[in-house]
């Protein structure tokens, strides 16, 4: 009883639904790749699947990735006796470099170590791109001061980088 009541509340609370139209489409592709492989003896590609539905692959490979179940990010995909592998630890972001995420935790913890005056410069120019001149006037001191102080703040940061 409660299990049911469980299940229909996942159902009917879903913030993932998919339309009534992909899933037919997913099902009709699921019989067709079924009878082609009863009929060839070999698995079909997602062209003759579509083919022998009247679709375009586009639309059966949406439909098709549409009705798989989600998986966890810590769904266990290897286990030895040891440590398991998680799907987490399978995935990268392409354009995050792990060199370049290591690189910007340094300097973060490298800036920690400057004074309020010597961040805010440091901040100014490197991040936000402005010249020593336009720091200075923002500021209020001179450029030649700007320059003194990035130059010890860089010099204090290479400590820690």
């Amino acid at each position: 009883m409660i299990i049911g009541e469980i299940r229909r509340y996942l159902r009917d609370n879903n913030p993932i639904r998919v339309s009534r139209s992909l899933r037919d489409i997913a099902y009709k592709a699921m019989k067709a790749r079924e009878k082609l492989s009863y009929s060839t003896g070999r698995e079909p590609g997602v062209g003759e699947i579509a083919r022998h539905i009247g679709m375009e692959e586009e639309e059966v490979v949406l439909a098709l990735e549409a009705i798989q179940d989600p998986v966890s990010l810590f769904e266990p995909i290897y286990q030895d006796g040891g440590d398991a592998i998680y799907v987490m630890d399978q995935l990268k972001d392409p354009r995050v470099d792990d060199n370049e995420w290591v690189r910007d935790l340094s300097i973060r913890q490298a800036m920690s170590k400057l004074n309020d005056r010597e961040r805010n410069i440091i901040r100014r120019r490197f991040f936000q791109g402005r010249t020593q001149m336009e720091v200075a006037e923002e500021i209020g001191i001179s450029q030649a001061q700007v320059s003194r102080l990035e130059k010890a703040a860089l010099q204090q940061m290479k400590k820690y980088i």
